[in-house]
């Protein structure tokens, strides 16, 4: 079920909740060149009066990452897809790849889109982006959903900080590229289907993944853990939005210790915790995770989030959030 930080009986009636799957769906692929960058998207649903909603992918993912959850999404709302620059069938433009300037050109997409106010749900590195537009344009989104997301703590995986060492991926690692994507999607077991490994690999083959890659993984990444965090923009970020964490308590990407520090740092902040599932719990158990996904969306009122007396403090023995793992049958490959 639905957890909070707080008990609430609002939380009960998800577990009755079933999801309406559609018979067929359309997707609309689009691309916008965006200073200089030719960026791609794939659109599903129609505009209605829910605000449409942006699925932000991960670190060498691309919009297919969303392919299972996105119509049954659709169903009531103008879904967008995107792929970040660097990747899928986006451009790969000899550009920083900082953070900040992937938060300006996806700030720049949404206008493109001709999307205004909009729900936003980003996936590990895709959460850190989206941190990032709420930082510089927190009006552009209503309601944040962070899914095993980047940017709330130091603790990352290894392989993540081997790959921040300078230069080395990015003039040595283009030619291994595609293998290394088709090994690490391997080690996830049954969550990427052989067509995804098969499709995945091949973007990552691109002339400039390796680039995009390196140069990305050095702004956020060093060889402590990640380097830029949520909370040391406390001071700068005063509106906060609504604020879900979905997250696996069996990631080995990132720990779910930094949903239970968000939680801490911001009151309002709601966790759901899927049991047994690892950094893809979108893609591990897309029903269960679209049910709690719109749980959260189509609250009428939703918590109101504000920063914590102790700004970015972990928990140091006050009572943390509550949070209630999902209720799922069979378990989840880890990410």
């Amino acid at each position: 079920m639905q957890a909070f930080d707080r008990p609430s009986p609002r939380a009960h009636p998800l577990a009755r909740t079933s999801v309406e799957r559609p018979a067929a769906t359309s997707w609309r692929h689009h691309y916008a060149r965006i200073e200089g960058v030719r960026l791609h998207w794939a659109e599903l649903g129609e505009t209605t009066r829910k605000p449409p909603l942006v699925l932000l992918h991960g670190l060498t993912d691309c919009y297919r990452s969303w392919r299972d959850l996105a119509p049954l999404l659709a169903l009531d709302r103008r879904v967008l897809v995107p792929d970040l620059p660097g990747h899928g069938l986006s451009g790969r433009p000899d550009a920083s790849y900082e953070l900040r300037w992937y938060a300006r050109i996806m700030t720049r997409w949404l206008a493109a889109a001709h999307v205004g106010r909009a729900d936003v749900v980003g996936h590990s590195f895709g959460g850190g982006v989206a941190q990032m537009i709420l930082l510089r344009r927190p009006r552009r989104i209503r309601r944040l959903v962070l899914v095993a997301s980047g940017g709330l703590g130091r603790e990352v995986a290894m392989s993540l900080r081997l790959a921040s060492i300078p230069l080395v991926v990015e003039h040595l690692g283009q030619m291994l590229m595609g293998p290394c994507t088709r090994l690490a999607l391997g080690r996830t077991g049954a969550v990427f289907s052989p067509l995804d490994v098969a499709r995945l690999s091949a973007m990552n083959a691109q002339k400039g993944s390796a680039r995009a890659f390196a140069r990305t993984v050095r702004d956020v990444v060093d060889w402590r853990g990640q380097k830029q965090t949520l909370f040391q923009c406390a001071d700068e970020l005063t509106d906060l939005p609504p604020i879900a964490v979905f997250w696996g308590d069996h990631d080995t990407v990132i720990p779910f210790s930094h949903a239970e520090a968000l939680a801490t740092a911001v009151d309002g902040v709601s966790i759901t915790r899927f049991e047994g599932c690892g950094h893809y719990p979108h893609r591990e158990k897309p029903d269960l995770f679209v049910r709690a996904l719109r749980h959260f969306l189509d609250e009428p009122v939703a918590a109101a989030t504000a920063w914590a007396a102790a700004r970015g403090a972990r928990l140091d023995g006050r009572d943390g959030p509550e949070v209630v793992p999902m209720l799922q049958s069979g378990s989840c490959a880890h990410g």
